[in-house]
């Protein structure tokens, strides 16, 4: 049974940085809403309360209930965790009087705190929040302070319950990884046992028992995350794996016959299915996100059907569905909203008889990338930047048509390949182009034109959680400019994306 530890999430921003540092310890955690605790088993070695921009003064403030966990097993509460044990256990929390953000010194109050082991006096923290903790119960113990934040860490006494003020999972806070470390090595007395191999060999091990000598039926990308589980699955159940291509109109230009040749090598049983004018049709007229997005899913699914009854006694489709799909698809009464619908999360129709298996879902993407490398994967292929499921139907605003398609897909070839040609490919994380749904004047010749105004997007990110747009040269820039307005017909602007995730997301829609 693998040893994890389960983390509580109240909306913060930071959550996904918590499970981030404890995978880098090669300790496995899942990220679950605090209003919906699974059951606790003797697996979960430990337990983290997370952050949140909710006070547990407001009028209904997030109670999880902890009576299965709190002096049961070690528990963390971080910010707004820190709060609520305090707040509701006999303690005070009230509004801060002093400015609570930023960089602060840690003074280390209790030497022999199991969560300080290590940890230099004057330590730098980061701390966010705007409520403080005025009063701690009798048999609470203050471990920490700041210059401004007097309780700042504290333990309970009798139990292996501690809280941090601050924020040890930001990269701000100098130590924050080996406070991490104090917890669930030190703490928790997890082993560090979550590594690609581990992964792998469980994985397989777990598919070999879960489907047996059931057939499998996989939609394949070109991605990594799906061609990570198409190797993974070929391991556990071989000839019983029927990989299917489709090809939906919005991939990126020439992906369709490039990606069927890439997989020739691979001895995986693909087959392409173009289905083009399938997705038109659900598409035409649809401009709102989530609707294309609905849209996509319900005929990839339809053709799906439709292709899985042609193997005799198909009983499962295979995903390639990642941690972060899971995360951003969670819709939680409280702190969490759904940012957008994933359609490979959330189950299949009552129609479609067949049982779902996602070998990736407890993944981030760079955990995708190195367990590639570890199945000794091309790394050209680990090495693509992602592509969105509903493909080129997000990157191209207001309502699809084939005309359309072929402008964002034409530059969206320029960049793509410039970027490779002047050695700029491998330092970005993701790059596209993205058609605007707006016009502009511009002047060709002596003429005057009313085209259209196309964005480029590139950044910097480790799993698509948070990331950074890229600082492409100017003059890379210009000549991208340049040669899509000379190249593409029906484009006479061109402009860059310099936004960041959050307060963006990395697709426009």
């Amino acid at each position: 049974m693998q040893e994890q530890i389960l983390i509580l999430d109240f909306g913060s921003q930071f959550t996904q940085l918590i499970a981030r540092r404890l995978r880098e310890l090669n300790v496995y955690c899942e990220i679950h809403p605090y209003n919906k605790i699974p059951q606790i088993t003797s697996d979960i070695k430990g337990v983290i309360l997370s952050g949140s921009p909710h006070s547990v003064r407001q009028e209904n403030p997030l109670k999880p209930d902890l009576s299965n966990i709190k002096g049961k097993l070690p528990l963390l509460g971080v910010c707004y965790g820190a709060q609520f044990l305090a707040h509701f256990y006999g303690g005070e929390v009230g509004k801060s009087n002093s400015r609570e953000y930023g960089r602060a010194h840690l003074e280390i109050k209790d030497k022999n705190a199991k969560m300080f082991k290590d940890i230099s006096d004057d330590s730098v923290v980061w701390m966010s929040h705007a409520d403080t903790i005025l009063k701690i119960p009798d048999n609470y113990k203050i471990t920490a302070s700041t210059h401004d934040v007097k309780i700042a860490a504290y333990a309970i006494e009798g139990e292996e319950t501690h809280a941090l003020q601050f924020h040890p999972e930001v990269y701000h806070t100098d130590e924050g990884t080996k406070i991490l470390k104090n917890f669930v090595y030190g703490i928790c007395g997890c082993k560090g046992l979550w590594t690609s191999d581990s992964f792998i060999d469980t994985t397989i091990a777990d598919l070999k028992k879960k489907l047996g000598n059931d057939k499998v039926v996989l939609g394949l990308s070109g991605g990594v995350d799906s061609s990570v589980s198409a190797v993974l699955l070929n391991k556990a159940i071989g000839k019983n794996l029927f990989c299917i291509f489709v090809d939906n109109g919005l991939l990126r230009k020439n992906e369709f016959e490039q990606v069927l040749e890439s997989y020739k090598h691979m001895g995986l049983n693909v087959k392409g299915v173009n289905a083009k004018d399938k997705f038109y049709s659900a598409l035409a007229g649809l401009s709102d996100p989530e609707q294309k997005r609905k849209a996509i899913g319900k005929v990839f699914i339809d053709v799906f059907d439709e292709e899985s009854q042609r193997i005799e006694d198909v009983k499962w489709l295979a995903q390639g569905t990642i941690y972060p799909d899971v995360i951003e698809s969670l819709s939680v009464n409280g702190p969490s909203h759904t940012i957008k619908s994933h359609h490979n999360v959330g189950g299949l129709p009552a129609y479609m008889k067949l049982k779902i298996v996602e070998p990736l879902r407890s993944l981030f993407k760079d955990e995708v990338r190195r367990a590639g490398k570890a199945l000794n994967m091309d790394e050209s292929l680990l090495g693509r930047h992602p592509f969105p499921g509903p493909g080129l139907a997000i990157r191209i605003l207001g309502d699809i048509t084939p005309e359309k398609v072929q402008i964002v897909q034409d530059v969206d070839a320029i960049f793509i390949e410039g970027l490779k040609s002047h050695n700029l490919y491998n330092t970005v994380w993701q790059a596209g182009a993205i058609l605007l749904n707006v016009q502009s004047v511009g002047v060709m010749g002596d003429e005057r034109t009313y085209e259209n105004a196309v964005a480029l997007r590139a950044v910097s990110s480790t799993d698509g959680m948070t990331a950074d747009w890229v600082h492409l040269p100017y003059e890379f820039l210009a000549k991208m400019s340049n040669e899509i307005i000379n190249k593409v017909k029906g484009v006479n602007r061109v402009v860059y994306d310099i936004s960041s995730k959050p307060p963006a997301t990395i697709e426009w829609e």
